[in-house]
């Protein structure tokens, strides 16, 4: 049965088809397709780690083409500059004068393909950009496009080539996902289908830059109640207390769990925030701003989650 027009225009109907379109190429990640949009919806920039070949490119370039976004890639290279990426001035013989030439930082979505493979000079070259959605030039400020959104895609660490990002560098990232192997059924269907590249290609945008920022304004209007406020902030307690983390979550680590708690509210379709919502969102939000006390990579963010109760 057709849905009503009135249904058809709620942003959850209209994301869900966001969603829908992004599952036609990205098969059998769902989640990491509604973690991205929520990442996008709450105004933060996404980092996907993970294996070459297992869709971190083709995510970025379906996101650009079902939102309608100017799309731009930067490949990331041992021998990549910041003025690569920021743009540089030349000088005019004719008028004398320096012109700035802006770099691919200056569009809508930016892919920063395999950023651990730049020296850190460059990584850092991106930190004004993400932080203030400027860049400043010869002592010059100039704006980037709205909406601005960073989806970063790293090497694990124990490939050869690689440069850590430092803390400075991942705290700019509101969220930290994996995609992981596909499925046998979603690989099948992989392996049977055409090539991804020519069906991103052929794929239309469902919204646009103006409608996409009138859901950020949403999102960001979705309802936190004083106990949920509670239940995050007894989560950075609870990591700045327990022996198990280096250091604890900082408030801006606050400030990005409550952001993308509400616009994953806002893709289930509600106007207030669940604690649901929160834990479905702290994995890829503070997964990659915890350091283990013992020195290890990981730490176990299911065991922080159950440490705390839930008002």
């Amino acid at each position: 049965m057709a849905l009503a027009p009135e249904k058809q225009n709620q942003p959850a109907h209209i994301l869900d088809t966001v969603i829908n379109r992004i599952g036609q190429i990205v098969l059998g990640k769902e989640r990491q397709a509604r973690l991205s949009l929520a990442c996008l919806l709450a105004r933060g920039h996404l980092l996907i780690e993970d294996l070459p070949g297992v869709g971190k490119t083709t995510l970025a370039h379906v996101l650009a083409k079902v939102l309608g976004l100017q799309f731009q890639r930067i490949q990331f290279t041992a021998d990549l500059l910041p003025a690569d990426i920021l743009g540089v001035s030349i000088y005019q013989a004719d008028t004398k004068n320096f012109v700035y030439h802006p770099g691919p930082v200056f569009s809508q979505l930016v892919l920063a393909d395999e950023i651990n493979r730049a020296t850190p000079k460059t990584q850092s070259a991106l930190l004004e950009a993400m932080e203030e959605r400027q860049v400043t030039a010869d002592g010059v400020t100039h704006k980037l496009p709205q909406p601005f959104f960073v989806i970063a895609t790293q090497n694990p660490h124990h490939l050869i080539g690689t440069f850590p990002l430092p803390e400075s560098q991942l705290d700019r990232f509101l969220m930290r996902i994996e995609m992981g192997y596909p499925d046998r059924a979603a690989e099948r269907a992989l392996l049977k289908g055409r090539d991804r590249r020519e069906l991103v290609e052929s794929l239309q945008p469902v919204i646009g830059a103006d409608k996409l920022a009138a859901m950020q304004q949403l999102a960001a209007r979705v309802h936190t109640a004083d106990p949920l406020l509670d239940y995050v902030q007894n989560l950075l307690d609870a990591t700045r207390r327990a022996g198990e983390f280096a250091e604890g979550l900082s408030p801006r680590a606050g400030l990005s769990l409550v952001a993308a708690a509400r616009a994953w509210a806002l893709l289930a379709g509600r106007d207030m925030v669940l604690p649901e919502d929160v834990q479905a969102v702290a994995p890829s939000v503070i997964g990659h701003r915890l350091r283990p006390a013992s020195g290890g990579r990981t730490v176990n963010i299911t065991r922080l989650l159950e440490s705390v109760p839930i008002p």
